[in-house]
């Protein structure tokens, strides 16, 4: 922070940069840019970027952050002027906690994109009726989805190991969900015939999931939340083969409790010993998923930080950490072609396994959709 605040010549100037992360009023100068093919292959030195972001450990990661923090200051508008007026020089950042983190919030006021394309799908948040959605513009959809899969595996296996049952209502009613997206495509490679979507045909949702138990079928049902309360409060029931995974989102549909008082109330009515949890949004590609008590194993492309609630500039990682909590930012090397580098609006710790745990949210932030509960 120290760095960045020399160039300022008055507290005002120093004011100014703090409110960067708090407000969006910046003059966006938009440059069309031209990609440079040759330029590009050297830089990443490797033609197929997309195609191989699971296969590398710490030192990869960090190698290939800094290639495309350089490159996404370069072609992403957005992310250049952002940059300029924080007088960040790219070529000058060589560790990952002195990459600025763009906030969160410009995924509703700009069209983040890095490189000229036209995209094959723009994912939107859930948000509230008071709340202005979030858009993230997609390249290739595939890729997303072969990234999942990939996620999903590095956590639980493969695919079609599993009946998959959805129970997303709100999300169902909408075309533009990446989480129905993901669930849709998780189904479908699950090539079980049971597999499918259930909106509010409890029911239906209740005998099929007894079936699956009778013979033995390892099952996923993953679910908003409050659709997952409503449906074991009529349908208590006690599972052994079956993974129950909420995925966050009240809505303003109940009132809000904490993680632990979720997974308890839910745990007790499944009658399993633990809930699992995944954590995504819509302005990211890659998911982290739970296996229990709210602990979040980082997947392979991504990278969790945290920031100082008072001082944006101040990050740490899980290497570094300081036994507090901050606010977490994220680096996602699935968006490649919108923006890596993402300072949410969660409240998080590090724990001494390496997992993370989502706190809480940043006072005054919007209430996302597909927001985690605080504890």
């Amino acid at each position: 922070m120290n760095a960045i605040f020399a160039a300022a010549n008055n507290k005002e100037q120093e004011q100014d940069v703090n409110e960067l992360f708090c407000h969006v009023p910046l003059l966006i100068i938009v440059d069309l840019l031209k990609i440079n093919r040759f330029r590009l292959k050297n830089l990443f030195e490797d033609p197929h970027f997309k195609e191989d972001l699971t296969v590398f450990d710490n030192s990869g990661f960090f190698k290939r952050a800094i290639e495309l923090f350089r490159y996404q200051a370069t072609e992403n508008p957005l992310y250049k002027d952002f940059l300029k007026q924080l007088s960040v020089d790219p070529l000058s950042v060589s560790r990952l906690q002195d990459i600025p983190f763009l906030p969160i919030s410009f995924f509703k006021s700009h069209q983040v994109k890095t490189g000229e394309f036209i995209p094959e799908s723009c994912f939107e948040s859930s948000g509230t009726t008071t709340t202005q959605n979030s858009k993230h513009y997609v390249k290739n959809t595939q890729a997303y989805l072969n990234n999942a899969e990939a996620l999903f595996k590095e956590s639980y296996g493969e695919l079609d190991k599993y009946c998959i049952l959805a129970l997303l209502p709100s999300y169902l009613e909408r075309t533009n969900s990446s989480l129905v997206c993901m669930a849709d495509y998780f189904i479908k490679k699950s090539k079980h015939p049971e597999s499918g979507f259930y909106l509010t045909n409890y029911e239906e949702l209740h005998n099929k999931l007894l079936e699956l138990e009778a013979s033995k079928q390892p099952t996923l049902l993953i679910g908003v939340t409050f659709a997952l309360i409503d449906f074991v409060e009529k349908y208590p029931m006690k599972l052994k083969y079956t993974i129950i995974m909420e995925t966050g989102g009240m809505k303003g549909r109940k009132k809000e409790i904490t993680r632990a008082e979720l997974h308890l109330l839910l745990a007790t009515r499944f009658g399993v010993e633990k809930i699992h949890a995944e954590y995504g949004m819509t302005e990211l590609l890659s998911q982290a998923y739970s296996h229990g008590d709210g602990l979040f194993k980082i997947p392979s492309t991504m990278k969790v930080l945290l920031r100082a609630l008072d001082d944006p500039f101040d990050v740490w990682t899980a290497d570094d950490d300081r036994g507090q909590a901050g606010v977490i930012n994220i680096i996602d090397l699935a968006n490649e072609d919108s923006i890596a580098f993402i300072a949410t609006d969660d409240l998080g710790t590090f724990n001494t396994d390496g997992s993370f745990s989502v706190t809480g949210r940043v006072d005054k932030s919007d209430i996302r959709g597909c927001s985690l509960l605080a504890v």
